[in-house]
């Protein structure tokens, strides 16, 4: 009898050790942790200033970044991360700081948080530079300077580097692989600078953590794929040149995800090769900007998850203490919900930036030049009727109806109200706007309206110049709007040259205010690295995408194309 039952309680410990091992064994395969961007660090002034015309965000500023809360929101991102028992390591993908080439100690700054982090909490930082780290000037913080100063937060587990950059690698848990690269090119202020010869430097890497039984996860500041339309012509220093044939050649190389920041988004886009393999590139928004946000993922062989974790609080008596010049009603909007307060200074922002961007100076517009009168008299008409209320005497609405314009009613109190959410939704990702609802229509519709309002004076500015001034002594400058608001009774609010303005931009807003392209972009799943794949199957998805895309922008077009015979 003890015989059987030592023959029964081995048994019962050998299962429990092979399930232990196999619990080992599983948790080891699966990788946990979190990825911010963008830190944009500065050292907090002693005093608030600031000069935008707003009751509450005056000391905002033209990046929209809250510059003087940054190393508190930074600090709560990274106590977040250390108390998250699933997360096992943090990747930023660049611009750690926001004068880092010519302010040495913001570097030295955050440096000394990661390392306080790292001590504290037994888990690692991983960092790649981004354009705002360093630069190739006689006094400027080099990328020798950044490699030094962050010497313990991943260049100390390098497996191979690209010396003279701050490109490495370094094995991530039992199965993956991180490529950081170096993207920038430190002789120019945003544009990347990477080479053919990297390009093949990247792909021999992921090949070579393929021999060595791992998955290569590749990280750099640059984006890889669009992340907002038409990218590649509206924000080309913020993606990588050739991007559609690089992404090819990574994917074909097993990289499955990339890491990017700069473009301040968050957004996750998709490419399928010729050969049906997927990449997806994750731009992760700017940490301490609207909406405050960093990444988190779960890998294991069969499924990749995501999700995104928000900063809604800093510590304000800390902030008070540094900083001074915080109202009470500052504190208090900030205690009630710091993500919300974020929302309110990064549209604050944004208009201050928008409208210091449309000077005849800042578009690089000579006033000498033949259309410099067209220019000017455009971006007056623009900022006017943005400034102007949407609803009420004097307001949009009222002005959209002398031209047989209708503007939807709405709770929003001003053009730049609209577009300035507009944008911030673009940077929380998710943009679920629908093209034929309220906040498009408006916006289309002020569009046409700036076009035609404009149009009359544009049309005396440029081939009645002589004349209308002679008018204008004579208190008659209005007679051209007046022709104008006569044929558009007669003729319709539109001209078809017009219409086909309207018809073109058309899809490009629709990319911009919803997100279509069928990955989600804070929180969804999606096959692992080790899941079986049918790649015919991708590529014939791919294709079917990409035509039903041409399809719904053909309808686009066409559903504003023919308002003119409606």
């Amino acid at each position: 009898m003890k015989k059987i039952i030592s023959v029964f309680l081995s048994a019962v410990i050998l299962i429990c050790a092979v399930s232990v091992g196999l619990s080992v064994f599983a948790a080891g395969d699966e990788l946990n942790f979190a990825v911010a961007s963008d830190l944009h660090y500065n050292i907090p002034r002693e005093v608030l200033e600031g000069d935008i015309d707003d009751e509450i965000y005056w000391y905002a500023n033209r990046r929209a970044a809250m510059e003087d809360e940054s190393g508190f929101i930074i600090d709560e991102m990274l106590r977040q991360v250390a108390e998250d028992d699933n997360c096992e390591f943090l990747l930023i993908s660049g611009d750690l700081v926001d004068n880092g080439r010519a302010i040495a100690q913001e570097h030295y700054d955050v440096a000394a948080k990661f390392k306080k982090f790292e001590e504290e909490s037994g888990k690692s930082v991983y960092v790649i530079p981004g354009n705002h780290d360093f630069g190739a000037g006689e006094n400027d913080f080099k990328i020798n300077d950044f490699v030094t100063t962050y010497a313990d937060f991943g260049y100390d587990k390098a497996l191979e580097k690209i010396e003279g950059t701050g490109t490495y690698t370094a094995n991530l848990g039992n199965k993956y692989r991180l490529i950081a690269f170096d993207s920038n090119d430190p002789n120019r202020s945003t544009g990347d600078g990477v080479s053919k010869d990297e390009i093949n430097w990247i792909c021999d890497q992921a090949d070579k953590a393929a021999a060595d039984g791992r998955y290569p996860i590749l990280m750099m500041h640059h984006n890889l794929l669009d992340h907002m339309p038409l990218q590649t012509i509206f924000s080309k220093d913020f993606i990588i040149g050739n991007h559609l044939s690089v992404a090819e050649k990574f994917a074909n190389h097993g990289i499955k995800l990339v890491f990017t920041g700069h473009e301040h988004c968050s957004d996750v886009s998709s490419y399928t090769s010729t050969k049906g393999n997927k990449i997806y590139d994750f731009a992760t928004t700017s940490l301490t900007m609207y909406p405050l946000q960093y990444r988190t993922l779960s890998l294991t062989e069969e499924k990749i998850s995501y999700g995104i974790k928000t900063i809604d609080k800093i510590d304000t008596e800390a902030l008070t203490a540094t900083v001074s010049g915080f109202t009470a009603e500052h504190i208090n909007l900030m205690n009630a919900g710091l993500n919300e307060y974020a929302k309110g200074f990064l549209k604050a922002g944004v208009q201050y930036r928008l409208w210091l961007g449309m000077t005849p100076e800042k578009l690089g517009i000579d006033e000498d030049a033949f259309y410099a009168d067209l220019v000017f008299t455009a971006i007056n008409g623009l900022t006017s009727i943005l400034e102007m209320p949407l609803y009420g005497e004097g307001g949009v609405q009222e002005l959209a109806k002398g031209y047989n314009i209708e503007i939807p009613d709405s709770e929003y109190e001003t053009g730049w109200d609209l577009a300035t959410d507009l944008v911030a939704s673009h940077y929380e990702g998710e943009e679920a706007y629908d093209f034929y609802g309220t906040e498009v229509a408006i916006l289309l519709r002020t569009v046409g309206l700036i076009l035609l309002d404009d149009l009359s004076t544009v049309g005396d500015e440029i081939f009645l110049k002589a004349a209308n001034s002679l008018l204008s002594h004579f208190g008659t400058e209005s007679i051209q709007k007046d022709l104008t608001k006569l044929g558009t009774k007669v003729f319709g609010p539109f001209t078809a040259g017009e219409y086909f303005l309207l018809a073109i931009a058309s899809p490009i807003l629709y990319e911009f205010a919803y997100d279509s392209d069928g990955v989600n972009d804070n929180t969804g799943e999606f096959e692992g690295y080790g899941a079986e794949v049918d790649t015919f199957a991708n590529v014939t998805a791919n294709v079917s995408d990409i035509f039903e895309k041409i399809v719904l922008y053909f309808k686009l077009f066409i559903s504003v194309i023919t308002k003119i015979f409606a």
